[in-house]
C-alpha cells in the first residue's frame, strides 16, 4: 500500500520528480550521481551533498532511477556519475534489457571527473593481533559459522599467497605419471605429502600437466606405497610424466612473508606480513563475491541488453570457487567465467576501466554478443585470464552467435595466479573480431588465442583481425605447448599482422611465437616481429593454405621455423621473411614431403658459414633442387642492433632486394588515451 497525497501515490510522486529532473536537463540528457557519502533517499540529481539533497549512495538505487526513466519514455541520453571512493556490493550488478539505452539515448555509467570510483566485491578485514613467529591472526565469526569462505586475500593492494608447500617458485615432483583412475593416484617422493592432510578434507594438490593444470583435493594417503589418492580423474589429453606440483591450504605451509591461511573450522585468518607491512594500519580485503557485473539479455524473447557504457571505473576483489571434486583444466582455463560477463548483449562498452585482484577471468562476452568494445582497460592480478570472446560451442542460429567485437588499447598482465593455463585474450567460436593495440605480458600460458575447433570441422571463427599488439614474457617456463599467438581451425579472412612477440618461454616443448595448431587454415600472417622464443618463431602443427610473409623471426633456441605434420595438401606459403638465428636448426621437425612453398626469404646465422646452413637435411643447393627457396638468399640482413631488440634494417640491406617491406612498429601497443 502506498500513502496517498492529493490522490497521487507518494511513490509515483518520487518517479515524477526524477522524470521532472530529467526533462528539465539540457539536450545532452539526464544525469544522476552516486557517492559513498550519499543517501538513497535523496534525488541523486546533485553531485554535491547539501543540507537536504545530494547523490544516491548505492549503484542499486541509481539503477532503479535509470529504469524508471526508461519506463517513462525518456528521449535523451542518461549518465550516471560515480564519485570517488569504494562501493562495496553484496551481490552482482545485473544489467537487463530494462537498463538498456538506445542508439540515440545511450546509458553511461562513468567516473566523476578526475575521481576514482572502485566497485568492490570484497570486505575489509580488521582486528589483527600479533602472535608467535611473526604471525598475525584475526577471528572471523562468519567464517566459523560457514557463512563466508574466501580463497584469496589482498593486503595493501597486493595479492597474498595462499599457504603452500613448497613455497612460491618451487615445486614437488611426482614419481612417474599420475594415473587415469576415476580418483587419480599420485605417487609422491620422500615425505612430500603427509597422511594427516587427507583428514582435513580441504587440502589441494595443484599439478601442471603439459599445457594445463588440475586442482584436486587429497582424499586419502597410502603411506606405505607413497600414493596420494585425489578427488577426480585427470584429463586424458595432456598428461605429463614426473609432473611438477605443489600443495595448498595446509597450516604447516604458513612459513613465508606474504602467506595466509584460513582455518574454516575455527574461523581464524592467519597472515605473515611482508617487510614494511604494518598490520595495525594495513588495508586487508577478502572477497565475498565471485562475480561483479553481468549483462543479461533475454534468450527467450531475443531482447538484448544494449547500449550501456562503463567508463573509468575500477572493479576489484572477487573470488574463485572449487567444485567438490576439484577442477581439471582441458586447455586455457576455458570454462572459468569472467567477473564481468555478458550473454545476449549488444553495443556494450567497457572503457578506461581497471579490472584487478580477481580469482577468474576479467571480462567475458559469451553467447549472442556483438559490437562489444573493451577499450583502454587494464586487467591485472587475475586468477585466470584477461578477456574471453564467444563460447566453446558452435552456434547454428544467428541470434546465438557472437561476432564483431573489439578489444583494443588494453593492458593485460600478471594473470593465471590460480589457473596458470589462462590466456591474455581468447576468442572461442566467434568471428569478425578485432584484437588490436593491446599490451599483454607476464602470463603462464598463451598471450592471444584464436579459435576453438581442433581440425577441419565446423567453426564460427574466421575473419578475426589480430594486429598491433605487443605480447611478451609469455609462458615464463610454467607450461608447455603454448605461444605468443595460438590458433585453431579453418579461419578464412583471419589476419595476424603488425604484432610484436618476444620472450616466450615454455617449460618443456612448445614455446612458439606464432602457432598455427590443429586445422589452422587460410590465415594470413604478415609484418610481425618475433624474437627470443624457445621452440620456434613460427610453428604449424597442421593446417592448409596459410600464408606467412614479410615477417622477421629471430633468436629462437630450438629451431626457427617448425612444421609438424605431413598432409596431402599445401601446408603454407612462406615468403619474403627474414630468419635470423644463432642456435638450433633453421627448419625443425618434419619437412620430408614437398607440401609447402618457401621462396624469396633471407636467412642468416652470423656464426655459421653460408655453405654450412642446412634446410632440414638438405644443403641449400639440394633444397633449391627440390623447388624451394629458388629466389631466397643466405646473407646478413644488416639489422641495427638485434641483440637489443632493434631489427631496423640499415640502408643497403639485401632484404630490400628480396621484396621485404620494413615493418613499422611505432604504433604497436596501446595508443595514448585522451
Amino acid at each position: 500500500m502506498y500513502r496517498i497525497f492529493r490522490g497521487i501515490p507518494v511513490r509515483a510522486l518520487a518517479v515524477l520528480g526524477i522524470c521532472a529532473a530529467f526533462f528539465a536537463g539540457t539536450a545532452a540528457g539526464a544525469s544522476f550521481y552516486i557517492s559513498p557519502s550519499g543517501d538513497d533517499a535523496w534525488s541523486g540529481t546533485r553531485a554535491e551533498v547539501s543540507a537536504s539533497d545530494g547523490p544516491f549512495r548505492t549503484i542499486e538505487r541509481a539503477q532503479r532511477a535509470v529504469r524508471e526513466l526508461n519506463a517513462s519514455g525518456k528521449a535523451a541520453p542518461v549518465t550516471v556519475y560515480l564519485r570517488g571512493g569504494v562501493y562495496e556490493i553484496s551481490k552482482p550488478v545485473v544489467f537487463t534489457p530494462e537498463d538498456s539505452g538506445t542508439e540515440k539515448t545511450p546509458v553511461t555509467w562513468r567516473a566523476y571527473r578526475n575521481e576514482k570510483p572502485v566497485v568492490s566485491g570484497g570486505r575489509k578485514v580488521t582486528g589483527f593481533a600479533k602472535g608467535e613467529n611473526g604471525v598475525w591472526t584475526v577471528a572471523i565469526p562468519e567464517v566459523k559459522s560457514g557463512e563466508w569462505r574466501f580463497r584469496q586475500l589482498f593486503v595493501n593492494g597486493k595479492r597474498a599467497v595462499r599457504a603452500r608447500i613448497p613455497n612460491a617458485g618451487e615445486f614437488f615432483q611426482a614419481d612417474g605419471s599420475i594415473t587415469m583412475d576415476d580418483r587419480a593416484r599420485l605417487r609422491y617422493r620422500n615425505d612430500d605429502i603427509r597422511p594427516e592432510w587427507a583428514a582435513r578434507s580441504d587440502v589441494e594438490v595443484i599439478a601442471l600437466q603439459s599445457w594445463a593444470e588440475f586442482r584436486m583435493l587429497i582424499r586419502s594417503v597410502e603411506a606405505d606405497s607413497s600414493i596420494a589418492v585425489l578427488s577426480h580423474k585427470c584429463a586424458p589429453s595432456n598428461r605429463e610424466k614426473d609432473a611438477r606440483y605443489w600443495v595448498e591450504n595446509v597450516p604447516e605451509a604458513l612459513d613465508a612473508p606474504g602467506e595466509f591461511f584460513l582455518d574454516r573450522t575455527s574461523g581464524v585468518l592467519s597472515y605473515i606480513p611482508r617487510p614494511g607491512e604494518d598490520m595495525e594500519n594495513a588495508e586487508v580485503v577478502a572477497p565475498v563475491l565471485d562475480e561483479l557485473v553481468r549483462f543479461e539479455g533475454d534468450s527467450g524473447s531475443g531482447s538484448r541488453v544494449s547500449r550501456i557504457s562503463l567508463q573509468g571505473i575500477a572493479f576489484e576483489h572477487s573470488d574463485w570457487t572449487l567444485p567438490e571434486h576439484g577442477y581439471v583444466d582441458v586447455q586455457a582455463a576455458y570454462d572459468i567465467p569472467g567477473v564481468i560477463r555478458g550473454d545476449f548483449a549488444e553495443d556494450i562498452v567497457l572503457e578506461d576501466c581497471a579490472i584487478r585482484h580477481h580469482g577468474k577471468y576479467g571480462v567475458e562476452f559469451a553467447r549472442g554478443c556483438r559490437d562489444i568494445r573493451i577499450v583502454g582497460c587494464e586487467i591485472s592480478d587475475m586468477g585466470a585470464g584477461g578477456v574471453k570472446i564467444g563460447e566453446p560451442r558452435v552456434r547454428r542460429d544467428d541470434p546465438d552467435k557472437t561476432f564483431g567485437n573489439t578489444v583494443s588499447d588494453c593492458h593485460i598482465h600478471h594473470i593465471g595466479e590460480v589457473y596458470p593455463a589462462a590466456c591474455g585474450i581468447i576468442i572461442f567460436q566467434s568471428g569478425k573480431n578485432r584484437i588490436a593495440h593491446n599490451h599483454i605480458h607476464d602470463t603462464y600460458y598463451t598471450g592471444i588465442s584464436n579459435g576453438w575447433t581442433w581440425g577441419y570441422g565446423p567453426t564460427n571463427a574466421g575473419e578475426n583481425v589480430i594486429e598491433y599488439n605487443h605480447v611478451h614474457h609469455i609462458g615464463r617456463g610454467m607450461l608447455s605447448d603454448m605461444g605468443g599467438n595460438y590458433n585453431l581451425g579453418v579461419q578464412p579472412g583471419t589476419v595476424i599482422r603488425n604484432n610484436l612477440f618476444h620472450d616466450i618461454t615454455s617449460h618443456g616443448y612448445g614455446g612458439w611465437g606464432i602457432y598455427t595448431d590443429e586445422g589452422s587454415s587460410h590465415i594470413l600472417i604478415e609484418n610481425n616481429l618475433v624474437y627470443r622464443t624457445k621452440s620456434g618463431g613460427f610453428h604449424q602443427h597442421y593446417g592448409r593454405m596459410n600464408t606467412v610473409r614479410n615477417n622477421i623471426f629471430a633468436y629462437s633456441l630450438i629451431g626457427q621455423v617448425i612444421r609438424t605434420r605431413m598432409e596431402p595438401h599445401l601446408s603454407f606459403t612462406f615468403e619474403r621473411n627474414i630468419v635470423y638465428w644463432i642456435e638450433g636448426p633453421l627448419l625443425g621437425s618434419n619437412w620430408s614431403d614437398d607440401r609447402y612453398r618457401l621462396d624469396s626469404n633471407l636467412y642468416w646465422n652470423p656464426g655459421l658459414p653460408a655453405d654450412s646452413v642446412r634446410f632440414a637435411s638438405w644443403t641449400f643447393s639440394d633444397w633449391r633442387a627440390r623447388g624451394q627457396d629458388i629466389h631466397s638468399r643466405i646473407a646478413d640482413p644488416r639489422f641495427v642492433n638485434p641483440e637489443k631488440g632493434d631489427f631496423t634494417l640499415r640502408p643497403g640491406s639485401p632484404a630490400f632486394a628480396m621484396g621485404f617491406k620494413p615493418i613499422d612498429l611505432r604504433d604497436v601497443g596501446p595508443r595514448k588515451r585522451k
